[in-house]
């Protein structure tokens, strides 16, 4: 069995692993890279090798760091099945063809307004290769054994972190090899806490916060002083939010901040994303994977005014205040999101509201660390509002639940790979699990290949 690193080798995005065993190669993720100019670029460049000579894809999450190269891959020849949980192939029922969608949109933006650098802009992929894609999704219950590639079963167990997000652990009879995928918390009061690690000969883990703490305050708190604030100056909250996860989260906060009065109940919240209201539709079909009741289901749902159309979505720009838009992308890096911080970014009575990790190289992590002007569709936009990150609502699990989570499993993997992590947070995590387990671990390159 042999391991090449392929993403999410020193960078939060890109996640992508070819395994091998005997004659069968797989993918475990298949993810975009974000963030930095250099590694977006990565997306464009040629594949180290053919697609078609990959037998399956096992996907962690839904998440497009690692699911969203899909389209890309099935239209390069890629032929076999793509496993995943069964609320992971509902969610990228959604995400993928909204990608495309998405590019495509971006795609003829910059050709109207010629402020690409190529000519004509062209979409990474479009939703018509998405939806082709989904017809090669091979959905599995948790808990199941199931044979991906000759000689090679995958086992799905809970991650928390999103719907469906799994543990992905893969036999070929010999050894065995776990991924940790995107590791959620223990204590989420939206999610299921991880399943406990199972012995395993290798561990492929995470470190997105590897070198960092959460702050354990209550988020609702912090969500409702800044939104109380904002309010006061009439101003309005814009929550760049992901579709899937984050945007539930906010919305059952909201929900429940009316009901303790911790927000005032006429303040107009909105939604501005299709594709995360679909997305909050299917937490009522996977109730397994989440903490909450169908009444809480029902509650989160309407939570928020939903904006579906284009028009409705630039009527928002108008909005006199004060109110609070919730629009996708999470590190604003896409989306409708953009429109909106064109309209607000420059009112000092307005507020930019981040809720989780931000990857070097979005516009997320230049607002966060105080941009005073931001560049968005071609344009210099100033920022004068109120820029915050409540860190206490992310979905990943920090160094010490990292740690307890690992410290649970009895014998030590013979190596532990550290990927899924800026430089800085991988080698800390690298650290801590050398020391204080004393495993033998490793934080791979970008392509490096290992034999296991």
């Amino acid at each position: 069995m042999r391991i090449q690193f392929l993403g999410a080798a020193g960078t939060v995005t890109g996640s992508k692993y070819m395994l091998t065993s005997g004659g069968s190669s797989i993918l475990v993720d298949c993810g975009l890279f974000q963030g930095y100019k250099q590694l977006r670029l990565r997306n464009w460049a040629a594949l180290p090798f053919k697609p078609a000579d990959i037998d399956a894809v096992v996907l962690t999450h839904a998440h497009l760091d690692h699911s969203g190269y899909l389209p890309l891959l099935v239209k390069a020849g890629f032929k076999g099945k793509i496993f995943c949980s069964e609320a992971t192939f509902d969610l990228c029922k959604i995400l993928l063809p909204d990608s495309g969608h998405l590019q495509e949109e971006d795609a003829a933006f910059a050709n109207r307004h010629g402020y690409s650098q190529h000519s004509p802009a062209a979409p990474l992929y479009t939703e018509e290769d998405a939806r082709a894609s989904l017809k090669q999704f091979a959905p599995v219950p948790f808990g199941s054994n199931v044979s991906v590639a000759a000689g090679l079963t995958a086992h799905f167990s809970h991650a928390g972190h999103i719907l469906g997000a799994a543990i992905v652990a893969i036999d070929d009879g010999h050894r065995r090899i776990t991924f940790s995928g995107d590791l959620g918390r223990p204590d989420d009061p939206v999610m299921v806490a991880p399943s406990p690690l199972q012995a395993t000969d290798y561990l492929v883990v995470e470190s997105t916060y590897g070198d960092r703490l959460h702050d354990h305050a209550d988020p609702m708190v912090e969500l409702g002083e800044a939104i109380r604030a904002t309010a006061a100056r009439g101003g309005v909250v814009v929550i760049p939010a992901f579709a899937v996860g984050r945007a539930q989260n906010l919305m059952y906060y909201m929900h429940l901040m009316k009901e303790s009065g911790a927000i005032p109940r006429i303040l107009p919240i909105f939604l501005d994303s299709p594709m995360a209201k679909d997305a909050t539709a299917i937490y009522a079909r996977h109730r397994m994977d989440h903490r909450l009741s169908a009444a809480q289901c029902l509650a989160m749902c309407h939570a928020a005014a939903i904006i579906n159309t284009v028009e409705q979505s630039k009527e928002l720009d108008r909005l006199a205040g004060p109110g609070v838009i919730i629009s996708a992308s999470g590190m604003a890096t896409g989306g409708r999101v953009l429109h909106h911080l064109k309209a607000f970014a420059d009112d000092p009575r307005n507020t930019i509201l981040f809720t989780g990790h931000q990857a070097g190289g979005t516009r997320g992590a230049a607002l966060v660390d105080g941009a005073k002007v931001i560049r968005i569709h071609g344009q210099e936009v100033r920022v004068r509002a109120h820029v915050a990150n409540v860190d206490s609502m992310s979905a990943h699990a920090d160094s010490d639940e990292i740690m307890a989570w690992l410290g649970a499993l009895g014998t030590p993997p013979r190596r532990t790979f550290i990927t899924h992590g800026e430089p800085a947070a991988a080698d800390a995590l690298r650290s801590r699990i050398k020391h204080e387990l004393k495993w033998d671990c490793l934080v791979p390159e970008h392509l490096q290949e290992v034999q296991l």
